[in-house]
Order: C-alpha cells, then structure tokens, then sequence
C-alpha cells in the first residue's frame, strides 16, 4: 500500500483538463481528491493544450489539502508518455490509469513514473497510482491489479465502459453492477489500497444518487467518484457518523489513550478485551467525525 490510512478519499471530483475555470476552481468545492481528466473529457484536438493547463495550474493554483489526481490517456494512444512526463514533472499526487487490466499494464506505469522522476528530480516513490477497472477483463484481474504495485492507493471501478463490455446499460437498481463492485472492493481490500465506487451522472435524480451512495457505503468503499461539486456534500452525509458511532468510538479512543499510559499492550473497555479491528474502526470513525466537524479538538461529540 502505497498511501497511509489516514487519508480520507470519500469524493474524487472529476474536472475536465480542457476546462481553465473549473481547473481553477477545483479546490474550493471541498472535494477529498481533485481528478484532473486528460482522457474521456477532452478531444484529441485538444489533448496537449489540456496538458499544458492542468501542468500550468498544478505549479500556481492552491488546492488546499486535497489529494491530486489526473487522469492520464490510456498506455494505447501517443498521449500517453507525455501525459506522465508532465504531471510527473508537475508533482501530481496519484495518476490514475484508464481500462487497467492486467498487473503489467501498472508495471508499465510504474516504470515511467520512475523514469520521469529521475528525469525531473522528484523524490523517487513519491508520485502515486490508482488503476482504474473499466472491462470484464479489468474486473476479473482486479486482485492483481490492486497489488501490482507498492504506490498503488487505490483502484477505481468506472462503469460506462464495463457495461458496454458486458453488452449492458446502467439500470436503477445496479443490479448489473453487483459482481464487478465486488471483485473490486474485495480485491482493494486484500491489497490493503482504496475502492472507488463509479460515477452517477444523472444530477436530476438526487433520490437515486442517495440510494447509490448508501448501498456502496454500506458495502464499504471508501468513496465515489463525482462529476458535480453538488454531489460533495451529499456523499459526505451519507459517511458522516451517528452520534452513537461517534460516541462509542470516542469510548475506544480514550481506552487505547488509558492502556499508552499504563505501558500496557492490551486495551480494555468496560472489562472486555478491544481487539485490532475495533480499534481501526473507531480511528476511522473519529477522522470522519472530525472531517464532518462533529466532535471538538478533544474528540468530543458536538451538540448540534
């Protein structure tokens, strides 16, 4: 795993690299992660200008403390090299590769990304990667995927093009999506990296979106990709933490605290024994409190 745990990704906002007012104003949506797209959204007469203003805007914009992510053209076309030159030299956060589907497609990457930072001076390890799952192929190598690299933080599953692979279309039920979210949330999480639930483009439908979102949490990605700053906030309330699972977690916090003190390895509440996945839990729980503004410095629940 490429990225510490204590990142929250809840929202990766998709902005087209062609666009220079929304390349401007990404950061002040208050998106976790900022994708700046080269691929889908911009044409091929294009291309290179869209490289050279997201390159432009990574050098002299303020995108506060959210995660920066582009999407480069796929290994397929001649954007490609000069697209993660760029960014590379630009000092993105994470590239993302379009229709992943197999381990050595990342390995490519991965040997660029290392080329170009020797090339440009940047730290080596520093530049991240997210694959995204796009193909029926993609979904069933997915495991592989994830774990084909040490800066992979996450993989990403994008469902216009897996449905057209499995000769589908969207449905509202997401009845044609159940086996490919799966696979790629479970191979995400034995690869110990992040899951990306597919965008949702019908902004009229904000039922329907809440629905979604609510099914892929409970599932238990870590978030979902967005192409409107007004799903922002709609995915944020759909993690944010009850009070009871604030509360408990504070509970969890304090005893952890209480067994440091005491030089002790095991943590106890209430009598009983915590063990590791509860404790994790509760960390997490508390980072999405705080990034929700429901508790104080010290962790505890505001009244609201």
């Amino acid at each position: 795993m490429a990225e510490n745990e204590e990142r929250l990704r809840r929202t990766m906002m998709f902005v087209p690299g062609n666009n220079p007012a929304m390349v401007k104003d990404a950061g002040i949506y208050g998106a976790d992660s900022i994708m700046f797209d080269l691929e889908d959204s911009v044409s091929m007469s294009e291309k290179d200008a869209a490289r050279v203003l997201v390159y432009e805007a990574l050098q002299t914009q303020d995108y506060g403390n959210a995660e920066l992510v582009v999407r480069v053209n796929g290994q397929d076309t001649p954007y490609y090299a000069n697209d993660v030159k760029a960014m590379v030299k630009a000092g993105i956060d994470v590239i993302r590769l379009p229709k992943a589907e197999t381990p050595e497609m990342v390995h490519q990457l991965e040997d660029d990304i290392l080329a170009a930072e020797k090339e440009f001076g940047r730290e080596v390890g520093s530049t991240h990667l997210m694959a995204a799952i796009e193909s029926a192929k993609g979904v069933l190598n997915a495991p592989q995927i994830a774990a084909a690299s040490d800066r992979m933080i996450g993989i990403a599953l994008s469902a216009e093009d897996y449905t057209t692979d499995m000769k589908t279309h969207r449905y509202p039920d997401g009845a044609e999506l159940v086996f490919a979210r799966n696979m790629v949330l479970h191979a995400a999480r034995a690869a110990g990296v992040a899951a990306f639930d597919t965008v949702f483009t019908n902004m009229d439908d904000t039922e329907g979106f809440y629905r979604e979102t609510e099914y892929i949490h409970q599932l238990g990605f870590d978030g979902k990709s967005l192409v409107n700053p007004r799903q922002i906030a709609m995915v944020n309330k759909v993690y944010e933490p009850t009070e009871k699972e604030v509360l408990n977690a504070k509970n969890v916090i304090n005893a952890i605290e209480e067994a440091r003190l005491k030089g002790s390895g095991v943590i106890s509440m209430n009598g009983q024994m915590v063990d590791r996945p509860v404790v994790l839990r509760a960390q997490r729980v508390m980072r999405l409190a705080k990034a929700s503004n429901l508790v104080d410095e010290e962790g505890n629940y505001i009244e609201k």
